[in-house]
């Protein structure tokens, strides 16, 4: 919905004619005043207002109107005089002021913001001018974030342009600031996009046939300007909002772009395919992929740059549709590799068994779930940890997910022959220590990985199996003789990644003790009368979550349980021996975190399998 607008600077006529000249100014924040409000409020002490009035002193009119109050005071470092003695942050100033003058607080999360609407408001120069940022637009109201409560000169204003009703909440200074930037630079990127591309190309889309004449036309400039602000905006946006995939989905008219977080997908925004597609042309540039050829699935990488300067490692997939290529970028923070088996999840006693078991000399260490579960964080973790300089680590991946420079990594490439067998075959000519097998998928790499541990050598890799004892019974099926499984094997580890609990809102719940004797059966786990639930707040959006842990299931290989393995072995009769020592299925695991607070009985049993289901 178009408003056209509006108000521009004073002086100079809106675009509709409606310019209602000067008023009286109102006041804006004073420093001063805050500082003295917030004395009175017991958030300072005595000693820190007068400091801090003495430093106001010393800076000159101009440079304290360069920089919003509750800014200044929060680049102070300063912590509230009242337990907990919270620091003093610009979200938190905000919140206490809006608490102050009596209007609702609104912390900006832009994924339930359509910016396409609420940039039509209002133009940058005026919510700039204003500190206001619009949130909500509908047929009767739009509600504006402000950071100058106080003033208030523009609402008639727009309300009177508008013809609707003006509602106001206080937000961060800082966050107005940056999604002023974002969302009308987004917006003014694909205005231009559409007059560019969108214009030349014509129409979007409409079959397979016109996706291949388009793409050997190569008429899409992916280097215009105006997509590069919107590749570059998609991936800054991807970052800060925790984003472990993105998803660029072209259809008929308008494409999807939607965020996996915390491992659900959500809807981020809708663009014309023709603007799509020169997104997706822009990635490919980018990881070096062809971009004329659209009819062939592709794979590529890149490394960039978080906002706080971190580098990360995106890795990239194509795959041709019906209305042009579905690109899916999957973002890899190389700091999980440095990340402490107890932030992976893991307890103290399974921590040791791990330690215990990746301190051999040699064997084959296999985790195995299912894509999406988390087995290349655990893997990396480990042979970061196990990286030293007297040791050769050499791993071969399809694709390498991460670069590391302490390991010595290798490409499969199916198109000139190498694949994860050869590439083995090619480490054991190197002198290895520890080997990484990205994934054991046939019996040629299952056979290779078996000599790479009967030759002296550490072997982890993946499996794609519901629980550790299936692991046994897949490697026979692929055709490993039951007496090397037995001889090599030294454990396997199943995993799920779960969601954990907000820590900013979750609260106690009675607990439901159907749901829990499902979630624990066979074992006899008594009940807590009451367990921690998911409430929802904007830390969180309301999703009651807020991150994610691993659930994990160890059987160690004991002479007791090698005794099991044979060509007729049962899952079953290998569980029951893991049980008998000490192992711990996935619903067990899981309910030691509903015991801690960790996370909720439901949402263990929607990511692990029932005991009938492996």
């Amino acid at each position: 919905m178009n408003t056209g607008i509006l108000v521009k600077e004073k002086g100079k006529a809106s675009e509709t004619g409606h310019f209602h000249g000067h008023r009286a100014k109102q006041p804006k924040l004073q420093l001063e005043q805050i500082i003295e409000d917030l004395l009175e409020d017991g958030l300072l002490e005595v000693s820190e207002a007068v400091e801090l009035s003495r430093l106001a002193q010393l800076k000159s009119d101009h440079e304290l109107e360069a920089v919003h109050p509750l800014v200044w005071l929060a680049e102070r470092q300063l912590k509230t005089s009242k337990p907990p003695h919270d620091l003093l942050t610009t979200r938190k100033l905000s919140e206490w002021l809006a608490n102050r003058i009596g209007l609702p607080y609104l912390r900006i999360d832009p994924l339930d913001i359509d910016v396409d609407a609420v940039t039509e408001v209002v133009p940058k120069a005026y919510a700039v001018r204003y500190h206001i940022l619009p949130v909500e637009v509908t047929d009767s109201k739009v509600v504006f974030a402000t950071a100058e409560p106080q003033e208030r000169e523009w609402e008639q204003e727009l309300r009177h342009v508008l013809k609707r009703d003006i509602e106001c909440v206080v937000a961060d200074p800082l966050d107005i600031s940056r999604f002023q930037n974002e969302f009308f630079g987004l917006t003014r990127s694909l205005r231009n996009a559409r007059k560019g591309e969108g214009a030349k190309l014509g129409a979007g889309i409409g079959n397979v046939e016109a996706l291949v004449e388009l793409g050997r036309s190569g008429k899409l400039d992916a280097n215009d300007s105006h997509i590069v602000s919107i590749v570059d905006w998609l991936l800054q946006y991807a970052f800060d909002q925790r984003a472990s995939d993105i998803h660029v989905e072209p259809r008929r008219d308008n494409g999807n772009i939607r965020f996996r977080i915390d491992g659900n997908l959500h809807s981020i925004y809708e663009m014309p395919s023709t603007i799509l597609g020169a997104v997706t042309a822009r990635v490919k540039a980018l990881s070096r992929m062809d971009v004329i050829d659209k009819r062939r699935p592709q794979d590529g990488r890149v490394k960039t740059k978080t906002p706080s300067g971190a580098e990360v490692e995106l890795r990239i997939s194509t795959m041709p549709t019906a209305f042009g290529e579905k690109l899916v970028v999957r973002i890899f923070d190389p700091q999980i590799v440095v990340k402490g088996l107890g932030e992976l999840g893991f307890t103290h006693s399974e921590a040791a068994l791990w330690k215990e078991m990746t301190s051999k000399t040699h064997g084959i260490i296999l985790v195995t779930g299912p894509t999406g579960s988390g087995k290349t964080t655990t893997l990396y973790s480990t042979l970061k940890a196990l990286a030293r300089p007297e040791l050769n680590l050499c791993t071969v991946e399809d694709p390498i997910e991460m670069i590391e420079p302490a390991f010595n990594q290798m490409q499969v490439n199916h198109t000139i022959g190498v694949d994860f067998a050869t590439g083995v075959k090619t480490l054991l000519r190197q002198d290895p220590d520890i080997i990484m097998i990205g994934e054991i998928r046939d019996l040629e790499t299952a056979h290779m990985a078996i000599q790479a541990a009967l030759t002296g050598h550490l072997v982890l890799s993946t499996l794609h199996t519901n629980d550790s004892a299936s692991a046994v019974t897949r490697l026979i099926d692929i055709g490993i003789p039951p007496y090397l499984i037995g001889s090599t094997l030294i454990g396997v580890v199943a995993q799920r990644l779960v969601r954990t609990l907000c820590p900013h809102c979750k609260a106690p719940v009675d607990c439901d003790q159907a749901a829990w004797k499902i979630l624990t059966q066979p074992w006899s786990i008594p009940a807590p009368k009451q367990i921690m639930g998911e409430i929802g707040c904007v830390e969180c959006r309301k999703s009651g979550f807020l991150g994610r842990a691993g659930l994990y299931e160890i059987l160690q290989f004991t002479p007791a349980l090698r005794q099991f393995i044979t060509s007729e072995c049962s899952i079953d009769v290998l569980r029951k021996q893991g049980y008998k020592q000490n192992m711990k299925p996935l619903r067990v695991n899981g309910a030691s975190k509903v015991y801690q607070g960790t996370t909720t009985v439901e949402e263990v049993m929607r990511v692990t399998p029932a005991p009938e289901e492996t």
